[in-house]
């Protein structure tokens, strides 16, 4: 489901923002727009098409033109801003606040803070934070790991193995994002982003021995906070009345947030290494993607005409 909001204070901690002006109502005050406006048509006086939801952000161009003005015409320019009752503003670079500025706040009641960040990487950062926070989202049970480089979220029913392989694949020198439950996010129409929830996070239960701290275990590098969700595989119990594909020819998918990941299932027996086919699975969907197909390479092999029947 949607988050429809995150508290402004939860940016503030996550950016190390300073307070220039706390209006008192920080903790309360919510951001439901993924996005931020640069006002400079604004405090020049344009506001059509303006969206007083969002952050604004000024820069060093905005700096520069409050600058240009007047002690009057800035606190105008301010006043007219703040009124549209926008829910923060941030200056970037370090810019002093002008005391117009401060004044326009204290009488709107906004909010205003400050970072050090160039404006660009602060405002592309800012934007990614929110669509991440903002983004549609679905709790599974499962385990999320990264294998050379690809995302592959690991799913089946409680006791297939599942964390017992993750942990194998750790050891294979791969990282684990989640185990258990993973977070899915839905950050565009076409990408997923999974972690795990904070509480869990870096941690992963084997049958038998307990709770492990993956990263106290095995170091940093053997963890990640989160991935893309790039492949899923699905792990059931060996069904004897059941016909695995044995070639690979079939193109399965499984829909996530009204997202198709390509996907496969694999069944788990006795004596079968899982994190090994894991491991080769997450290859496999990456020479896929780079042009090349195994199993179609041995059809045209064998049936050079390409009739298969």
């Amino acid at each position: 489901m949607p988050y429809s909001s995150v508290f402004l204070s939860d940016i503030v901690k996550a950016f190390d923002l300073e307070v220039v002006y706390d209006t008192g109502d920080i903790e309360q005050r919510r951001i439901s727009v993924a996005d931020v406006t640069r006002p400079g048509l604004q405090l020049a006086g344009y506001y059509d098409h303006f969206g007083p939801d969002r952050i604004q952000i000024v820069g060093n161009m905005e700096h520069a033109y409050l600058e240009h003005l007047t002690a009057d015409d800035r606190k105008t320019s301010l006043l007219n801003l703040f009124g549209k009752e926008i829910p923060a503003l941030i200056i970037t670079r370090n810019h002093e606040a002008h005391k117009e500025m401060i004044a326009a706040a204290a009488e709107k009641n906004t909010p205003i803070f400050r970072t050090g960040e160039a404006t660009a990487n602060f405002s592309n950062a800012l934007v990614e934070y929110l669509k991440m926070e903002l983004a549609p989202r679905v709790s599974m049970h499962g385990v999320l790991v990264e294998v050379n480089g690809e995302g592959i979220l690991i799913l089946g029913e409680s006791g297939v193995g599942k964390s017992e392989t993750a942990l194998e694949i750790v050891k294979r020198g791969h990282r684990l994002i989640a185990d258990d439950q993973v977070e899915i996010r839905k950050v565009s129409e076409a990408r997923l982003v999974g972690r795990a929830p904070e509480v869990i996070r870096h941690l992963i239960e084997i049958r038998g021995i307990g709770i492990l701290d993956v990263k106290e275990l095995y170091g940093v590098s053997s963890v990640k906070p989160s991935e893309g969700i790039d492949f899923v595989i699905n792990l059931e119990l060996w069904d004897e009345k059941k016909t695995y594909d044995r070639l690979g020819l079939n193109e399965e998918t499984t829909e996530i947030l009204g997202i198709k990941i390509p996907s496969i299932t694999i069944p788990v027996g006795p004596g079968r290494n899982l994190a090994v086919i894991v491991e080769a699975a997450a290859i496999n969907f990456r020479v896929k993607k780079m042009g090349y197909n195994a199993a179609a390479d041995l059809v045209s092999r064998v049936f050079p005409g390409g009739n298969i029947k």
